[in-house]
């Protein structure tokens, strides 16, 4: 059998174990169209390129999706990638699977000023129709998890970079769906090429403990079993090792070897019901000591992606922490398939309740709908999809969940945008707080205002939710435009009595609309606004208003000073720099230290009053504090990778004899020169601190760090901001 055609049947199989009554004839009919339209396009990997919509067709088959998922699973990639067209979709196979291919279609029509600005708002693109539609997004996760699965074949540097996308928006977006089994699939790619040294030493390590992890999950399992059955409770007990990027993440975060994480493995009971639930807690915890600050209930307050589960650390019978979780088998399925278990194959769609659970999607873009700037909504979404950690009460004892370290303005921002903007303080548990406390789960908050209260800068630091981020952003962006149209006006003003001339009468003409138009600005208060914030020159204005001037100036020019008004872009080197800044000229240049750009990086620059451009990288945490109409387009130049640049990385390792000598050796052998070494030992064993290195650019130092961790004893390696 041909194997496109073997793939397909063994699809359809799949497909008859959940769904014997879908519509045949509409699948082979996708299928059909797919496997002409595709014919002779190949992969990278030499593959027909229809393997992939049959693979992520069986992925959404494995979330057992409807018929028109299904379809569009085999057809997402035609519009983009064939001289299909969405009408074509659409007089086949109906408005609604267009509409879902039409979500997953990117925009191609667009110019686009950087590959960061075109992914966002493609993304932007996604989550709108995905509000009309949450199997938009569904299907982009089956594509997704499809692309990585096979991400081997391409290079280094795009292995890098969809690895990170992957970690930052998509294993979230699959986490904030509920449905885990894909988030973990996610995280464990993502890692795998984002940090594949550090994901092999965790994979080896992991299976060099199967046999003695087998042994302790048996010995566990069994006195769980036997306990809980002297009460009459016979719950399906399950144990398996956490996944690579969970441990990864702990390692990371509290500065461990991978020895030392004792809770490597977690414990899963699977009850008849509730009321089990909470009587097997009760059990394990008069034989096995909580550990305080260690319990969890999801049951009674579910996290927005609808999981429910009772989550308890004990101390194990060898003195090891011992991480237990308590569920229903309706929660189980919840808890894996997240939204797709709660969708109704048979009649496409989701129960009204279900739906309404998916609410943050909807207030994640009422909030983004102010954002004009590409690489704000982006930044901005990133921080919605992080799950969220704790549950504090409103005066009334409705439950609100926050992200870890939110604020009462956090608090008071997702009650209502007025009472964010007049909040002069709180009460937390009855006592009055700083607007800068962390709240903790359990907390009662009673938000206080006043009408003289108006947010500024410095409420962005503490601050930890999306929404109030953009509602601050917002209200300080619109104080400073208008700041800056004052100034503007009054530099104008200057350069026009410089030259004799009225900016009152210049301001009374009938078609000044029509002249600042000719200036590539929508009108005046535009200019005045480009002006205020330094994008243009008072000088280069009124020059292009009264070109008769330009000839006077050219006239008492010394020729060897005469500026090519023709170069719309200028480079800027020097020991730290080479970059190009569109449609700016004679202005001071530096690379922001925090987060310290190399060429290679994504960046964008702002302009700073007295110390001319800054250049982050567009990933930086800094620019959500930066007011977007300061900034401007910039570029490295050809000559930017001559120059050496310092980067600081934070190193942790064991204490063992060599391991420094083998380290600098590593560096060194790379060509990497290395300024500064300091690290220390610990009580622990361990030696932590910072390596200073000179790097030409961002792929070597991405393999310098890769090579670092494949020293043996190294722990972990992270490149460090100022």
């Amino acid at each position: 059998m041909d194997p496109v055609q073997k793939d397909f049947e063994n699809l359809k199989k799949k497909i008859a174990l959940y769904f014997p009554d879908i519509d045949w004839s509409l699948l082979q009919k996708a299928f059909d169209l797919a496997e002409k339209f595709h014919r002779g396009q190949k992969r990278q990997s030499g593959e027909a390129y229809i393997h992939h919509p049959i693979a992520v067709t069986s992925i959404l088959a494995d979330m057992k999706m409807d018929t028109a998922t299904l379809c569009v699973g085999l057809l997402h990639d035609l519009v983009e990638d064939t001289s299909i067209s969405l009408n074509d979709i659409k007089n086949d196979f109906g408005e609604t699977i267009a509409q879902l291919v039409d979500g997953l279609t990117k925009i191609s029509k667009i110019s686009f000023r950087s590959s960061h600005e075109k992914q966002a708002e493609n993304f932007r693109k996604m989550l709108l129709a995905m509000a009309k539609d949450v199997r938009v997004v569904l299907v982009k996760l089956a594509d997704r998890t499809h692309n990585m699965r096979t991400l081997g074949i391409c290079s280094f540097d795009k292995q890098t970079r969809i690895a990170q996308e992957t970690l930052d928006i998509y294993a979230p977006l699959a986490n904030r769906l509920g449905i885990s089994w894909l988030k973990i699939e996610l995280e464990d790619l993502g890692l795998r090429y984002a940090k594949p040294e550090t994901y092999k030493k965790i994979k080896k390590l992991v299976d060099q403990k199967k046999s003695e992890r087998q042994q302790y999950i048996k010995t566990i399992s069994e006195l769980l079993h036997d306990k809980l059955k002297e009460f009459g409770l016979e719950p399906k007990i399950t144990g398996r090792a956490k996944h690579f990027y969970s441990i990864h993440k702990k390692m990371e975060s509290r500065n461990l070897s991978f020895e030392e994480i004792h809770d490597i493995i977690a414990f899963r009971m699977l009850t008849k019901n509730i009321a089990e639930c909470y009587e097997a807690l009760g059990i394990v915890h008069s034989f096995l000591k909580p550990i305080p600050g260690r319990f969890k209930d999801y049951i009674a307050m579910p996290k927005n992606n609808m999981y429910q589960s009772l989550h308890t650390t004990v101390v194990g019978p060898y003195g090891e922490s011992l991480e237990i979780q308590m569920r229903t088998q309706e929660m189980h399925e919840t808890a894996e398939q997240g939204i797709a278990a709660h969708w109704e194959y048979k009649d496409g769609k989701l129960d009204e309740k279900d739906a309404n659970k998916f609410h943050w999607l909807r207030q994640m873009l009422e909030d983004q709908e102010s954002m004009d700037n590409p690489r704000e909504f982006i930044e901005s979404v990133k921080l919605d999809l992080f799950a969220s950690d704790i549950y504090v009460f409103t005066p009334k004892g409705e439950i609100l969940e926050f992200p870890f370290g939110s604020t009462p303005l956090d608090f008071a921002y997702s009650i209502h945008t007025d009472v964010g903007n007049r909040c002069t303080g709180a009460k937390v548990n009855g006592r009055m707080v700083a607007l800068k406390h962390r709240l903790k789960s359990g907390d009662r908050i009673e938000i206080i205002t006043s009408a003289q209260q108006s947010p500024n800068k410095d409420w962005l630091k503490y601050v930890k939710t999306g929404r109030a981020k953009a509602k601050i952003r917002q209200f300080v962006k619109s104080k400073e435009r208008e700041q800056a149209k004052v100034i503007g006006r009054d530099l104008l003003d200057r350069e026009f009595r410089r030259h004799s001339k009225s900016l009152p009468k210049f301001e009374k003409l009938k078609d000044i609309t029509n002249q600042v138009n000719l200036l590539s600005f929508a009108n005046y208060e535009e200019l005045l606004i480009s002006i205020g914030y330094g994008k243009s020159t008072p000088e280069k204005i009124l020059l292009k208003l009264f070109p008769e001037l330009q000839r006077k100036e050219e006239t008492k020019a010394d020729p060897k000073e005469k500026i090519d008004e023709q170069d719309a872009s200028r480079d800027y080197k020097g020991s730290k720099s080479a970059i190009k800044i569109q449609g700016i000229d004679g202005i001071l240049v530096r690379l922001s230290k925090c987060c310290s750009p190399l060429p290679g990086d994504e960046i964008v620059g702002f302009i700073s009053r007295g110390r001319g451009v800054s250049v982050h990288k567009v990933d930086c945490a800094r620019l959500l504090e930066l007011d977007s109409n300061r900034e401007v387009f910039v570029e490295w130049s050809e000559s930017a990778e001559k120059f050496l640049r310092d980067v600081k990385l934070r190193i942790l390792c064991h204490d063992k004899p060599g391991i420094i000598n083998h380290l600098s050796k590593v560096v060194l052998d790379l060509g990497v020169n290395v300024r500064s070494l300091n690290i220390k030992a610990n009580e622990r064993s361990k030696a932590i601190g910072t390596i200073d290195v000179q790097v030409y650019n961002k792929r070597q130092l991405t393999r310098c760090i890769h090579s670092i961790e494949k020293i043996n004893g190294i722990i972990s390696v992270e490149r460090l901001r100022d």
